[in-house]
């Protein structure tokens, strides 16, 4: 089932759909909450219609997908977004808007989704990290996800030179399994110790 709707202690988590645009504006207007996202900060009520569309419109017609809206249950207006995508690595992505931020939602909306997942059989999900953004990598601990490996890459549409930390959750493979892509593809590699 393509993003089953999931209720939390707090929280509703569902797709996102055209009456939530100026929603998904506020969320991806800020330019904090967007300096470690990969793409810009949206300007327009118009470029937030075009995001649905190219990015949420296409998942949700899919078999299978976890792209979610994040809303609290009295509201069910989003304040943020999680999502696993569906290629190789399942790499998961969240955004919240600030005046949420260390109240524990990404990790309660986190836990549900990769609780969901794991019923449906998705065997690993990962998830990288700027180091300059711990703050996510601390998410990333609090979900279960284990740290694997560090590698530079020249993040697009940014342009700009990253260290990204890969972090890795197995849900239904064996836990020394480490996905090697990004690894891969770097020619810039190091696994960090103590982390």
């Amino acid at each position: 089932m393509n993003t089953p709707r999931i209720e939390t202690e707090r929280l509703i988590l569902r797709k996102f759909t055209q009456g939530d645009i100026e929603a998904l504006y506020s969320i991806l207007k800020d330019k904090e909450v967007n300096t470690f996202l990969p793409w810009f900060p949206l300007k327009s009520l118009a470029e937030a219609r075009a995001f649905f569309e190219a990015r949420y419109a296409p998942k949700y017609r899919q078999a299978r997908g976890y792209q979610y809206a994040i809303c609290f249950k009295d509201l069910d207006v989003p304040i943020g977004y999680l999502g696993i995508s569906m290629e190789e690595g399942h790499d998961l992505g969240y955004g919240l808007m600030q005046e949420f931020w260390h109240r524990g939602i990404v990790t309660e909306a986190g836990s549900a989704v990769l609780a969901q997942a794991k019923r449906d059989g998705l065997p690993y999900v990962t998830a990288t990290h700027d180091v300059n953004n711990p703050n996510s990598g601390g998410v990333m601990r609090k979900l279960g996800m284990k740290y694997r490996y560090s590698y530079q890459e020249q993040w697009q549409p940014k342009d700009i030179l990253v260290t990204f930390r890969m972090y890795q959750k197995n849900l239904h493979t064996d836990d020394a399994m480490v996905y090697q892509k990004y690894w891969n593809e770097s020619q810039v590699h190091f696994v960090e110790p103590g982390l």
